[in-house]
Formats: structure tokens, C-alpha cells, sequence
């Protein structure tokens, strides 16, 4: 008789790249990282998932700002339940979306955002690069043995 036993609690496991890119629309928020000038910045930005790619809205301020200056980003999501924590990051390219049949069709994929500013900018990160991990919270715990 085989027995399957559960992870063991605080197991890391990494993510295939399909696993962590399904993972990046799971959350409703996730962060924004640029750098520009040796300083960092990140954040917090509701989003939708597209063919794999990030897109947010933003209004005129210094995260848009930024992105004019250095497109090279990172995007991080993650979430947590009773069983499991999970972090994704993806590492790619963003771009204001200028043109009008963009926009239109990332108005239709419903994004949500919690900020009752008006955001007129649609920002499309695309990765070129997605990893991430998951953490087993529970299961058998060799220290209760």
C-alpha cells in the first residue's frame, strides 16, 4: 500500500514558469518595482492578467514618471491560506499603452481598482522572465513526532 504523505511544513517549492504565470492574476494587488537613478521604488497596483502579460492603471504622478524614464521593471504577487503562501515575481518590460484599440481592449478585461482616483494610463508589463515559490504552511511537521 503507498501512502502519500503531505509536504512537510515550511517546505519552499519552486514553481514552473506556467505555474507562476497562472499565479499572476490570482491576487487582485500586486507591487510595481522601477529604479531610476540608484533609487528604488514600489507600488501597489490592482491589476489584470492578459496572454501572460501585467496591465494596471495609473494616474499622472511619479510612478508614471518613472516609467518614462527606466521600462525595466518588476511585478510581484502573492497570497496565502490555511495550507499554503505563495510569491510570484515577474521581471520584464513596461509600456503606456497609446493606442486607441489597446486601450480599448484592456478596458474590456474588467480590472477593478480600490483608488477612486482616475487613472487614465494603461500600463502592460510584459515579462520576460516569471519565477516563484510556494511555502507549505501545514502538513506533517517532523517536530511533533
Amino acid at each position: 500500500m503507498t501512502h502519500e504523505s503531505a509536504p512537510v511544513r515550511g517546505t519552499v517549492e519552486n514553481l514552473s514558469t506556467s505555474e507562476a504565470t497562472a499565479l499572476l492574476g490570482a491576487s487582485p494587488v500586486g507591487r510595481l518595482g522601477v529604479a531610476i537613478a540608484g533609487e528604488v521604488d514600489i507600488f501597489p497596483v490592482n491589476h489584470v492578467l492578459d496572454d501572460g502579460d501585467v496591465l494596471f492603471t495609473t494616474a499622472p504622478g511619479s510612478k508614471l514618471a518613472e516609467l518614462t524614464v527606466s521600462t525595466r521593471v518588476v511585478f510581484e504577487v502573492d497570497g496565502w491560506d490555511d495550507d499554503v503562501a505563495w510569491s510570484v515575481v515577474a521581471r520584464g518590460t513596461a509600456r503606456v499603452l497609446d493606442h486607441e484599440s489597446d486601450v480599448l481592449h484592456a478596458e474590456s478585461l474588467g480590472l477593478e481598482s480600490w483608488s477612486s482616483t482616475r487613472k487614465s494610463a494603461w500600463v502592460r508589463v510584459s515579462p520576460d522572465a516569471v519565477s516563484g515559490r510556494r511555502i507549505y504552511r501545514t502538513g506533517t511537521d517532523p517536530e511533533a513526532w
